[in-house]
């Protein structure tokens, strides 16, 4: 299962452990506090004149990315979700013998727990005196080379855990997805719309014009399609005498893909009943006015080399009196 020699002597490094009586994997760690958190609470030290509180403690954890080894002291650098920390231990601190098993066996890419107290290096770094470390996740497959990383697209696409792991920038991007659906989730509801889940598996491919993905149903004998578009079952619904309903959830479409198109995405899909289009425009404007507030982001952004300017009042134009403004047709290749 594990070709690669350098994953062999993860797992065989992880098997001594064992052996040693340290479990590799131990249950019912817990951390107090973030890096981000323990950072804020901490920060004073930077104004103490020995730049160190010995009798302020905390308990994080975090990935190692980083390990320099001097001899009888270590240097290393620990990621949590959202931000990383210096740590320091030494052989005085943690016995001339658990700090050799340190040396030998904690690698880059492997989960700690540490417990110790802030001090502020020579160099003015914020960090962590390590007086207590133990290994919460022993690491098998190696990571990326430090200084390359991971940088082949295609890669990072198919493997983003690991492409979170190498590039913090990209948790952030999965961080701000969550609160967008968040924000347009608590949007639909404070309008009174009701949040529903309608059915995955369809017994007819409908609500969209698209090629579906067919499974089976063992249990009933029959074919089903993976959704293309929840439509049908909400418009059920308005039938059955809800007056507003949407759905945020996954729809699947068996047809192309490349890095915009994905054969299974999320949508929001909602219906609104005593309401026509005009309504639905200024819906629209105000669900981006709230979004872009929310995120602080400007009226006007740039995308693929163009300014999108979400400024209201957004247009409103026909079709074809946008195909003649922005696609410069004339009304003849229109109307044919």
């Amino acid at each position: 299962m594990f070709d690669n020699i350098l994953e062999q002597q993860k797992i065989q490094k992880a098997q001594e452990l064992k052996e040693l009586g340290i479990n590799p994997y131990p249950h019912f760690l817990k951390k107090e506090m973030s890096i981000s958190e323990y950072k804020a609470k901490f920060i004073y030290i930077k104004d103490i004149e020995n730049q160190r509180d010995e009798n302020a403690h905390g308990v994080l954890a975090g990935r190692l990315k980083l390990l320099r080894i001097a001899g009888k002291s270590v240097f290393a650098n620990i990621e949590d979700e959202q931000d990383n920390l210096q740590i320091y231990f030494n052989q005085n601190i943690l016995g001339e013998e658990y700090f050799a098993i340190l040396k030998k066996y904690l690698e880059v890419g492997d989960i700690v727990l540490v417990k110790g107290f802030p001090f502020m290096t020579k160099t003015g770094e914020f960090s962590l005196h390590v007086e207590q470390i133990q290994i919460a996740t022993k690491a098998i497959v190696p990571l990326p080379e430090k200084y390359h990383g991971l940088t082949d697209i295609e890669q990072r696409y198919r493997k983003r855990y690991l492409d979170m792991i190498m590039n913090s920038e990209v948790r952030k991007d999965f961080i701000l997805r969550s609160k967008i659906v968040s924000y347009i989730r608590s949007f639909f509801d404070n309008k009174g719309f009701l949040e529903v889940e309608t059915p995955m598996m369809h017994p007819i491919a409908g609500g969209a014009n698209a090629k579906p993905f067919v499974t089976y149903h063992n249990a009933l004998g029959v074919e089903r399609f993976l959704r293309i578009a929840p439509e049908l079952y909400l418009k059920r619904l308005i039938v059955g005498g809800f007056e507003a309903v949407y759905e945020i959830n996954r729809c699947f479409r068996n047809e192309g893909m490349d890095l915009t198109h994905n054969p299974e995405f999320t949508t929001i899909e909602f219906y609104w009943a005593y309401h026509n289009y005009h309504d639905l425009m200024d819906l629209t404007e105000e669900l981006f006015a709230m979004l872009l507030d929310k995120l602080k982001l400007d009226k006007k952004l740039e995308f693929d080399e163009k300014i999108i300017d979400f400024s209201k009042p957004f247009e409103r134009i026909t079709y074809k009196d946008a195909l003649k403004k922005y696609g410069g047709l004339d009304d003849e290749l229109i109307n044919n």
